[in-house]
């Protein structure tokens, strides 16, 4: 029986990635702290990645996969250092962040990372993964390292596609605010996507995994027939949203989805290589309905990590509105 050993496998995009091995027939063992439970027919290794011995029990034994999501370049270091003699492929999973230019649009795997994060530095997510990288491509032949984009799909924790979905169905018939759409893109890729590309065990070299770019006009525009919102879109510029304290892509108080106008290579990545090694891509309007249908079900109006409140939004329309009618009053 295959034997597969996920780093993590309690979290949203781990345990998706534990439990497609599972259902392949894999034995899978998952290496976390415990907070939370290991899929149902997994094993629970329990192991803080801080803790020098953490590696001792896992590498007792042959693997035949060792799934690794870590931000943390040292930890990934360690991983391959007591666990790579003994395994037979290592998939990492990386990240577009690796990427240092994102103003090039249609870029590929070739596309210049950032410096990779050496002992000692502030953490910087994309010089991080950069040096996870580095150190599971010591692996030669064996490594395979898979870098998506915003992934997006039900029981997302970061809230940034979800907030859309339940933005038009809370606002029902009154408006929503919305970034400049004239030119800005959005690319996302279903989470279910990413782990069925990594259950494979054969993959190899670097994969941008990552859907199509679409106009993020388009985009909202899905989600909201979905939602059958009916009210208005009030558009806001960027110089007025940052004025008012709203931030850009992701956090609190922010619009998910909206980039930096000189960033127009973030969301527009090519993802040939995606396809060319079987990478499926969900049609979006069946994740947008599967994300919707969560949305209810987890409260359109509960705490989020990412969007705007209802009572924020609306403070934010109506000084938008008042400003259009008398701009001095702004």
């Amino acid at each position: 029986m295959t034997q597969v050993l996920v780093l993590g496998g309690t979290g949203w995009l781990s345990g998706r990635i534990a439990r497609k091995w599972r259902d392949a027939g894999a034995e899978v063992t998952c290496l976390a702290r415990g907070g939370r439970p290991a899929p149902e027919g997994t094993v629970l290794l329990r192991g803080d990645r801080d803790d020098p011995a953490v590696y001792d029990r896992p590498g007792e034994q042959h693997w035949d996969e060792v799934v690794d999501i870590s931000s943390r370049a040292r930890h990934v270091r360690e991983a391959v250092a007591a666990l790579g003699d003994s395994t037979a492929h290592w998939t990492y999973v990386s990240s577009m962040s690796a990427y240092s230019d994102d103003t090039t649009v249609g870029l590929d795997e070739s596309g210049r990372l950032h410096e990779p994060a050496q002992e000692g530095d502030e953490y910087e997510y994309g010089a991080e993964k950069v040096a996870a990288e580095q150190a599971v491509s010591a692996l030669g032949e064996r490594a395979f390292i898979v870098r998506p984009g915003l992934i997006v799909g039900e029981g997302d924790p970061s809230d940034r596609f979800g907030y859309w979905a339940a933005a038009f169905d809370r606002a029902g018939t009154d408006p929503v605010l919305v970034p400049t759409l004239a030119g800005r893109y959005t690319q996302v890729i279903d989470v279910d996507d990413v782990a069925e590309l990594l259950v494979s065990g054969s993959g190899h070299g670097i994969v941008n995994a990552i859907g199509d770019a679409r106009p993020l006009v388009d985009v909202l525009s899905r989600i909201r027939s979905a939602t059958e919102h009916t009210g208005e879109l009030l558009e806001a510029s960027d110089e007025w949203l940052r004025g008012h304290d709203v931030d850009y892509w992701m956090g609190e108080r922010s619009l998910p989805l909206w980039l930096p106008a000189d960033m127009p290579g973030f969301a527009r990545r090519d993802n040939a290589a995606y396809k060319a090694s079987g990478g499926r891509l969900t049609p979006i309007d069946e994740t947008i309905r599967r994300v919707l249908q969560d949305e209810r079900a987890r409260g359109l109006d509960r705490v989020r990590r990412a969007g705007l409140t209802r009572t924020e939004e609306q403070e934010l329309i109506g000084q938008l509105v008042r400003a259009d009618a008398d701009p001095a009053d702004d």
